[in-house]
């Protein structure tokens, strides 16, 4: 069974769509999910390609991307 992302953008980011990334954090499971214990992941898209490539991360990977761009 796949899981729906819900995806979301900086609110930094202008109306007029431009080069954005989406980002979207993947729900901990309940203690009735047979993923239970599994890392949590970070999923990034191109906003102007949503059904494009997925970047995965974990939360440790993705917070240093975003500290390096800092």
């Amino acid at each position: 069974m796949s899981t729906a992302l819900l995806w979301f953008k900086s609110s930094y980011s202008g109306s007029e769509g431009g080069a954005c990334l989406e980002v979207a954090h993947e729900r901990r499971a309940s203690g009735h999910s047979d993923r239970r214990g599994a890392e949590p992941t970070v999923h990034i898209r191109d906003s102007k390609t949503p059904t494009g490539p997925v970047l995965t991360l974990t939360p440790t990977a993705w917070a240093a991307f975003v500290d390096h761009l800092a």
